[in-house]
C-alpha cells in the first residue's frame, strides 16, 4: 500500500500525480499505462514514486481508494448509529442510486472498477485490491450488527457466515455491473439499486422482519385496489 509517508508530500503535488495517473490509466488500462508517462508529466523521478508506493498496482489502487473517498462524500456521509428499522434498506438504496447517477456522468468510475477487477483476479497485481476489500469487510460487518440490533438482520447463522456471504454477493454484483455497464439502458441502469438491495434482504433480512415487510406491502396493494375500484 502506499506508504505513511506519502501523506507528508505537499497536498498540491498529490492532486498532480493522481490527476496525470487517473489520466494515463483512463486512456491506456492498466497494462499500457505507463509509469515512465506519469513521470515525465509530474516532474517525478522514479525513485521518489517508489519512495511512496510498492509498484504501479499499488499506485492505481491508492488511486481507486482515493476516488471511492471523493464518491462516499458526493454520496452523503454514513453514520450507522443514524439507521432506524423503518429507514435501514432505504438509505442504502438511496445511496445507491446517488452512486448510479453520479456513474452516469463519470464514465471513468466504471472503466476503474474494470481494471481493479482485473487486477484482483490476477496472481502478480492482485495483492494490493486486498486492502479495499479488508476496509468493505470492516463496513460490512458494523452494518450488520447495528441491523441486528434494530431486528432487521438475521441471526440464526454466524455473523461470519453473514458476513462472507455479503462479501461474496457484493463482489459478484460489482464486477457484473462493471463488466455490463456499457450494455445497458438507461431505464435499465436506474434499476439496478432496487434489484440489487433486493437480494441483499433476500441474504440477510431477519424472517421476522421480512414477513413484517410482506404484511404491510400485502395492506397497502389491498387498500391501492379498494381506492381505485372506489
Amino acid at each position: 500500500m502506499s506508504r505513511p509517508r506519502f501523506e507528508n508530500l505537499d497536498p498540491e503535488r498529490q492532486r498532480v500525480l493522481f490527476e496525470v495517473a487517473s489520466e494515463e490509466f483512463a486512456a491506456n488500462g492498466f497494462d499500457g499505462a505507463s509509469l515512465n508517462r506519469i513521470l515525465e508529466k509530474t516532474g517525478m523521478s522514479k525513485s521518489s514514486l517508489y519512495y511512496y508506493f510498492d509498484d504501479k498496482a499499488d499506485l492505481f489502487t491508492t488511486l481507486i481508494e482515493r476516488s471511492i473517498s471523493v464518491l462516499m462524500r458526493r454520496v452523503g456521509d454514513f453514520d450507522p448509529e443514524a439507521l432506524t428499522a423503518e429507514t435501514f434498506w432505504d438509505d442504502f438504496e438511496d445511496r445507491y442510486e446517488k452512486a448510479v447517477t453520479l456513474a452516469h456522468g463519470n464514465g471513468w468510475l466504471i472503466k476503474f472498477g474494470a481494471i481493479f477487477y482485473s487486477l484482483r483476479s490476477n496472481p502478480n497485481t492482485g495483492a494490493p485490491t486486498g486492502r479495499l476489500f479488508q476496509a468493505v469487510r470492516y463496513w460490512v460487518g458494523v452494518i450488520i450488527e447495528r441491523g441486528q440490533k434494530l431486528g432487521v438482520i438475521r441471526q440464526d447463522i454466524p455473523n461470519s457466515l453473514l458476513i462472507d456471504s455479503t462479501m461474496g454477493l457484493f463482489e459478484s454484483l460489482d464486477r457484473w455491473v462493471v463488466t455490463h455497464w456499457d450494455d445497458l439502458s438507461d431505464d435499465e441502469r436506474n434499476a439496478l439499486p432496487a434489484t440489487h438491495i433486493s437480494l441483499f434482504r433476500d441474504l440477510l433480512e431477519s424472517r421476522e422482519s421480512s414477513r413484517l415487510n410482506k404484511r404491510s406491502t400485502s395492506i397497502i396493494s389491498v387498500s391501492s385496489a379498494k381506492r381505485r375500484r372506489a
